[in-house]
């Protein structure tokens, strides 16, 4: 069984993490990450404290094992957030879209084990710095706000900045991406499109399809104006946005078109307002599993890759 220092940090059987995916990754579907042997992680994104604070009570009704919180920094509920997983006791907080310097003390002194998404060397050195707990290394592939720079160059640069265990995130789908994370330095993974997959996660019928039916150039990234990339399905909404991108729209009509449009995909499955985030991977997710299953899939998948190694070294 592939074991890492991750594993003994966190108290969980597997070095497997489950993205964070604002209005898609609440308490069950945490709960049952955790419960299959990974890091379950409950989404802040733009939810105020009250409706974290229910995931949180949600997740531990249906499991004993650690769960974490991603909280996104950039919404404006993240001071309330903040509070809550400290009056919660949360064991781990995951961080993105920013800057958590604010509140390393005050989690630090919670005991709270502390995991930034970095997407950039000055950024890992920062959290370093800070000290941060480990490193979540997210490259572009991924879906949501996502860098410039790629899963495969930017994992091992994090790796030489930092003396922290890091996790590698973007385009991570099955135990071949588990084997060259490991190999490109990490200690463990994050994955999010994968998980959409899941039975437990309780996406509308109509964004699970679009994930179960994508192709290899299913995705595309907008937001580059406005200073948040995020990729996504290639959908009637996504090309919309980047045509007002691109000339149409001012920066506020932009905002205020992609206002609420995750949540109609999530929520309503609105073919035609809804932005489907999805990583560029999605055309590698081909079934319906429980999470439990893909976190053991993909881990049972690593090993014999992993154990392949000496035959290519003479």
């Amino acid at each position: 069984m592939i074991r890492s220092a991750i594993c003994d940090m966190l108290g969980i059987t597997y070095p497997v993490f489950q993205g964070g995916m604002a209005w898609i990754a609440d308490g069950k579907l945490a709960a049952a990450v955790s419960g299959g042997g990974g890091l379950g992680i409950i989404a802040a994104g733009n939810a105020p404290g009250d409706y974290v604070r229910e995931q949180i009570r949600i997740a531990r009704s249906l499991t004993e094992k650690p769960i974490g919180v991603n909280i996104m920094l950039m919404s404006p509920f993240a001071d309330d957030v903040a509070q809550v997983v400290v009056e919660e006791s949360v064991p781990v907080v995951t961080t993105g879209a920013g800057n958590p310097s604010k509140y390393m003390k005050a989690w630090k002194e919670a005991d709270i084990r502390v995991i930034p998404v970095v997407a950039s060397v000055a950024m890992a050195k920062l959290m370093t710095r800070l000290g941060a707990s480990a490193l979540i290394a997210e490259g572009g592939e991924s879906g949501g706000h996502v860098g410039e720079l790629t899963t495969m160059v930017l994992v091992p640069q994090i790796c030489d900045a930092t003396t922290l265990p890091v996790i590698a995130a973007g385009g991570i789908a099955d135990g071949r991406g588990v084997a060259a994370a490991f190999m490109l330095g990490a200690c463990g993974v994050q994955m999010g499109t994968r998980f959409l997959s899941a039975y437990e996660c309780t996406i509308h019928p109509n964004y699970k399809e679009k994930i179960l039916k994508a192709t290899d150039l299913c995705t595309m990234v907008t937001g580059k104006r406005l200073g948040h990339p995020v990729r996504s399905l290639r959908t009637q909404f996504a090309r919309e946005y980047a045509k007002g991108e691109y000339g149409a729209m001012d920066d506020a009509q932009l905002e205020a078109f992609g206002t609420g449009a995750l949540r109609r995909a999530v929520q309503e499955g609105d073919n035609e307002r809804g932005c489907f985030l999805s990583g560029q991977i999605a055309s590698m997710v081909r079934k319906e599993q429980s999470a439990a299953e893909i976190v053991k899939e993909v881990m049972e998948q690593a090993e014999p890759i992993l154990r392949r190694a000496p035959e290519w070294v003479k």
